[in-house]
């Protein structure tokens, strides 16, 4: 009878020892609550605020679109609903601006029998290969220039004075030009003075040529709203030459 008891002890002791550990495995821990994120809209507009006043638009406009986005119903949203599309309108102003100008190339340097300055475009089209430079050139011997340069193998089909139908910002006009006796794939134009006062009012000039390679006909559009004559430099015209 004690033996049957004791049994019956320990059966219930194993049993007990079981159900604890199936409690302790099979329960789940609590779900942890998901947090709200941070409304850190009040920190950010004072970041906004900062680079309005250091001019920086980039970042700004930047910011500004972060807050909008994130934070719409806030007050920090309402402040830049109303600065943002100024900033905005200014930034692309300034970004075109620069772009334009990146467009020009100005340099100084030795060239045969003096010293050359030169103002540089390549055309915006075509691109790539096919591109054409218009070149603005000061030089000590041969005075001032303004023409055509094809980089490529071929230049341009010009028989004496030939006529170059052009636009200045969609005013249509011509330019008279002709081929250089040595062979170099150019085309000068006659009146580089009056080209260039055109030039320089000008945010896109258009010109229709025809090209050596198969009598292409070709029109070259540059974008020259970004020139500035202070950097084409002048240079010294040389002295006479002793006898």
């Amino acid at each position: 009878m004690k033996q049957r008891h004791h049994l019956a002890a320990s059966t219930l002791g194993a049993l007990l020892v079981l159900a604890g550990c199936s409690q302790s495995g099979d329960q789940a821990p609590a779900p942890q609550q998901a947090q709200a994120p941070a409304d850190d809209s009040a920190d950010k507009l004072n970041t906004y605020r900062q680079l309005q006043r250091i001019g920086n638009d980039e970042m700004a406009v930047t910011m500004g679109k972060e807050i909008l986005s994130r934070y719409p119903n806030s007050d920090a949203a309402k402040e830049v609903q109303q600065s943002l599309p100024a900033i905005e309108q200014r930034y692309k102003e300034s970004s075109e601006k620069n772009r334009l100008a990146g467009l020009w190339l100005y340099q100084v340097s030795p060239m045969e029998g003096g010293t050359q300055s030169t103002a540089t475009i390549y055309t915006s089209q075509p691109s790539g290969e096919e591109r054409v430079r218009l070149v603005l050139r000061r030089h000590t011997e041969w005075g001032q220039n303004a023409f055509l340069f094809n980089g490529g193998p071929h230049g341009f089909v010009c028989k004496g004075v030939c006529s170059i139908k052009a636009t200045f910002d969609g005013k249509p006009g011509t330019i008279a030009a002709f081929a250089p006796t040595t062979g170099e794939p150019a085309l000068l134009f006659k009146d580089d003075k009056g080209f260039i006062a055109q030039l320089e009012k000008a945010k896109k000039i258009t010109m229709d040529v025809t090209l050596q390679d198969g009598e292409k006909k070709q029109t070259l559009v540059f974008e020259t709203g970004g020139f500035d004559p202070s950097k084409w430099q002048a240079v010294a015209k040389s002295s006479a030459k002793k006898k």
